[in-house]
């Protein structure tokens, strides 16, 4: 079973960036496709981005695409999400995802995931 560790967020103003890691317990992180999702106070967890196993395919929420980027380092177990140009609608706690996988499909569904990370804040101030 992996176990996953969000690190990376905090509070930053509108137009500002951040970088969202996740350490990973499993050795062999290559074994698994990586997602992030996030969730504001009062909605449902949404979408953010996902990679593939082996990082050649990822995809977006619609509305990330061009200022988020995902990527991974499998040698050191670690995903990340690059944040540029964030704003106050980005606000939420945002986690990481393992899925299991043979292939190199890149899942984009909550239900698709087996293992969560315990989440990271991210807040944009206008």
């Amino acid at each position: 079973q992996v176990q996953l560790a969000e690190s990376g967020g905090g509070l930053v103003q509108t137009g500002g960036s951040l970088r969202l890691s996740c350490a990973a317990s499993e050795r062999t992180l290559s074994r698994y496709a990586m997602g992030w999702f996030r969730q504001a106070p009062g909605k449902e967890r949404e979408f953010v981005a996902a990679i593939s196993r082996s990082g050649r395919s990822t995809k977006y929420a619609d509305s990330v695409k061009g200022r988020f980027t995902i990527s991974r380092d499998n040698a050191k177990n670690t995903v990340y999400l690059q944040m540029n140009s964030l704003k106050p609608e980005d606000t939420a706690v945002y986690y990481c995802a393992a899925d299991s996988l043979y292939s190199d499909y890149v899942p984009a569904r909550t239900y698709e995931y087996d293992y969560w990370g315990q989440g990271t804040q991210v807040t944009v101030s206008s």
